[in-house]
């Protein structure tokens, strides 16, 4: 059979709109062994995914090192096609050196005049980031748009049970400017139907803001999960939700990834970079003023370079009905 090989080393949200081109690729007419290759920490977003043959692991905090070894192995792997979706030399340089009968990769990847295909990277004209990315394989595959797919197990759904009807928020980011502020978070909040319970999610480095939300809120039936569960644990959570809050951030492409109901709250970025949801049932809420400092940045900031924040002065609106 022959083997093909995707390349996405950055951060969760990238690697699971990655795997839009898995699923096209293991349901094109012809078949593939689909190994994929992202960087340490991120390997269990593939568990029990029918469709992966074999996950190649990146460990950058040993970066050199590791691309080394993982260069040789690729190289040894003789792939039919490499497939690389990022734009940095690191990945340009792997793509490039592959020995891959054929390397496809966007223009803006340094090395890209090594690449057998060079396609086309637009940004910011509303085009999807997985549509961006299909792009890629439109060539051996077909034009039609698939979405992202992640596989939670039933011991995922099981370990997440909840019985009664609650909704999710995931209120935290990388980025401050991505993330919907805390007062806000609170007075919506605080306007939950009191039977309805909420389920705060977040990595473990988000415990101690998560915790603090839940302490400066009155609702009482409020569980902490930052740290608790996986990331297809969370995604098994948010299937099953009302409805779930998130921002411009990995969460909101977990909910994508399971056609959980969604709504995307947008403070400094903006829709039009391609990152909206997928999800059949998905709102996006945002500023609708008029403000000339956003977007302020593709990934957004650690602070808000006016020092006043407006783009995330908006509300929740309207409350769900349950």
């Amino acid at each position: 059979m022959k083997k093909i090989l995707i390349i996405q080393t950055a951060f969760i949200g990238d690697v699971i709109l990655a795997t839009a081109l898995v699923e096209k690729i293991a349901i094109s007419q012809e078949k593939y062994s689909i190994h994929f290759l992202l960087r340490k920490g991120n390997e269990n977003l593939f568990q029990n995914n029918p469709n992966i043959d074999k996950l190649l692991i990146w460990d950058k905090k040993n970066k050199y090192f590791s691309l080394w070894n993982l260069l040789k192995i690729i190289r040894n792997e003789k792939y039919n096609k490499v497939i690389n979706l990022q734009r940095f030399f690191s990945t340009g340089f792997i793509t490039a050196f592959s020995k891959g009968k054929e390397t496809i990769g966007f223009d803006k990847n340094p090395l890209s005049f090594f690449f057998s295909k060079k396609i086309k990277h637009e940004f910011g004209n509303g085009t999807h980031e997985v549509a961006r990315n299909l792009k890629l394989i439109e060539c051996f595959t077909d034009t039609f748009f698939t979405k992202p797919k992640l596989y939670p197990s039933s011991n995922d759904f099981e370990s997440v049970f909840y019985e009664g009807k609650y909704i999710t928020i995931s209120p935290s980011s990388v980025w401050f400017t991505k993330q919907y502020p805390i007062e806000n978070w609170i007075s919506f909040l605080n306007k939950i139907d009191h039977r309805i319970a909420i389920f705060i999610l977040g990595g473990k480095g988000d415990l101690e803001f998560c915790t603090l939300l839940k302490n400066k809120i009155t609702h009482q039936k409020v569980e902490v999960c930052a740290g608790k569960y996986s990331f297809l644990e969370s995604a098994a959570l948010m299937k099953n939700a009302q409805m779930n809050y998130v921002n411009d951030s990995a969460p909101l492409h977990l909910c994508s990834a399971v056609n959980a109901p969604v709504t995307a709250l947008f403070c400094s970025t903006v829709p039009s970079f391609g990152f909206t949801p997928l999800s059949d049932v998905s709102v996006i809420l945002e500023n609708t003023t008029h403000l000339a400092c956003r977007p302020c940045g593709m990934h957004g900031k650690q602070k808000c370079p006016e020092g006043h924040f407006k783009c995330g002065n908006f509300k929740i609106e309207p409350l769900p009905t349950f």
